[in-house]
């Protein structure tokens, strides 16, 4: 009796997974065509991409990104 409501849960779990595994498939097509129809417009997904990560940043990690990286091209004569 306990082996069937443990499969049966796990069966559960499993079916909700993939359908939110689904969903998520979904969602990134829909993110795709958006970066389409931006880059469409003359807008450069790749500088979308970062804009988008940066702005997932907290401020001051942000800020800290942006010296090592000031120093990194500074170091190499890029700056």
């Amino acid at each position: 009796m306990t082996d069937n409501i443990s499969a049966d849960r796990l069966r559960l779990f499993i079916e909700r997974i993939e359908r939110l595994e689904e969903e998520k498939r979904g969602i990134a097509d829909d993110i795709k065509d958006v970066f389409a129809e931006a880059k469409a417009t003359g807008f450069d997904a790749k500088a979308m991409r970062v804009v988008i990560r940066l702005r997932r940043m907290e401020k001051h990690h942000r800020d800290e990104m942006d010296a090592i990286v000031d120093t990194y091209r500074a170091a190499l004569g890029m700056a």
